[in-house]
């Protein structure tokens, strides 16, 4: 799955999970999924955890997280 499907599957909703990015139009926030799977909790556990989700949904929210933490470089400008 390409990176723009995987970030396809990241919906935004200001009356779900007060507009927070979440999966599929789920109230799976993408933070809450980043913070669960950075902890002891595994990808196997998560999904079995949350049936509904798929593993798909998981890469789109590490696809979207890397996304976000793309920063530009700024060049000094001289005085």
């Amino acid at each position: 799955m390409s990176e723009t499907e995987l970030l396809s599957r990241i919906t935004t909703d200001p009356s779900l999970c007060h507009g927070k990015p979440c999966l599929r139009g789920l109230r799976y926030p993408v933070e809450f999924v980043l913070e669960m799977l950075s902890g002891p909790t595994t990808v196997e556990q998560f999904l079995q955890d949350y049936p509904d989700l798929e593993p798909d949904d998981l890469k789109a929210a590490f696809a979207y997280a890397a996304r976000m933490s793309r920063v530009k470089r700024l060049e000094p400008i001289a005085a």
